[in-house]
């Protein structure tokens, strides 16, 4: 059975401080996350400190991007040899964002992933179509040349590293909107997900990945997304910026869990 996964991402919010001011408050009271894996990814500026902070606890260190390769004359980048330095366990890579603003390639992405893998982190790989995309009824089509070309350089991958492959199906168009999908839609995008990653890969590999759903989630509505037999968490932006919000999450899903 896949366990539930629950990632924030804090995108570029939240100094040292801040990050140190959410943990102690989010760690006043039982949050239980008993069953559930629990990621938070700050920037990079707070991932020694949180990595402290986390000692002791069962969260879990994750990254908004990295270089592919572990060294070099690339100015300004991290590489997976110091994530991993660090504790980082998991990475998140192709966001919208990275691809819309940075002109990240589905190249450079793909070699990311393969990089994640080889240097043991865990890649979170986003993919999603635009409103325009799917008004057009293209979004099979634009969710499989993303797995495609993400995973271009990782078909080999066997059913452990498969496990640690997790899929963000996050439509573009309910990003940081407010406007989330209906359950329906994202679970039909999710089954799309994995019957094309059986293609890819085979029915075994695919069974075993994990697939969130991202964009505008909140707890009114995380649970239409995580009932669904094809997605298994969630993968957070502004609901995870504040202790109380985060916590009516992870509530929300212990509930699911124990119904």
């Amino acid at each position: 059975m896949r366990q539930l996964i629950l990632a924030a991402n804090w995108k570029m919010h939240k100094t040292v401080d801040d990050a140190e001011f959410f943990l102690k408050r989010f760690m006043e009271e039982p949050s239980g996350i008993t069953g559930l894996e629990l990621v938070f990814c700050p920037p990079f500026t707070a991932l020694y400190p949180m990595a402290q902070l986390i000692k002791e606890t069962p969260f879990v260190l994750g990254a908004q991007n990295m270089h592919w390769e572990k060294e070099g004359a690339y100015t300004g980048e991290i590489s997976p040899l110091m994530l991993r330095e660090l504790g980082v366990r998991y990475v998140i890579l192709g966001h919208s964002e990275r691809r819309r603003f940075f002109r990240e390639q589905p190249q450079e992405i793909s070699l990311k992933v393969a990089s994640a893998f080889n240097f043991g982190l865990n890649p979170i790989l986003c993919i999603g179509e635009t409103e325009e995309e799917r008004r057009q009824g293209h979004t099979e089509k634009v969710l499989c040349r993303q797995l495609r070309e993400a995973l271009a350089d990782s078909l080999h991958i066997d059913k452990e590293h498969a496990s640690k492959l997790v899929i963000a199906y996050e439509p573009v168009w309910a990003i940081g909107t407010g406007l989330a999908a209906s359950g329906k839609d994202a679970g039909e995008a999710a089954a799309i997900i994995r019957s094309y990653l059986a293609e890819l890969l085979d029915k075994e590999r695919a069974a075993v990945i994990r697939i969130q759903y991202g964009g505008s989630v909140n707890s009114d509505n995380i649970l239409d997304f995580v009932s669904l037999p094809d997605i298994d968490g969630a993968l957070v932006g502004g609901a995870s910026l504040k202790p109380g919000s985060f916590k009516e999450l992870i509530l929300a899903l212990d509930r699911l869990r124990r119904s």
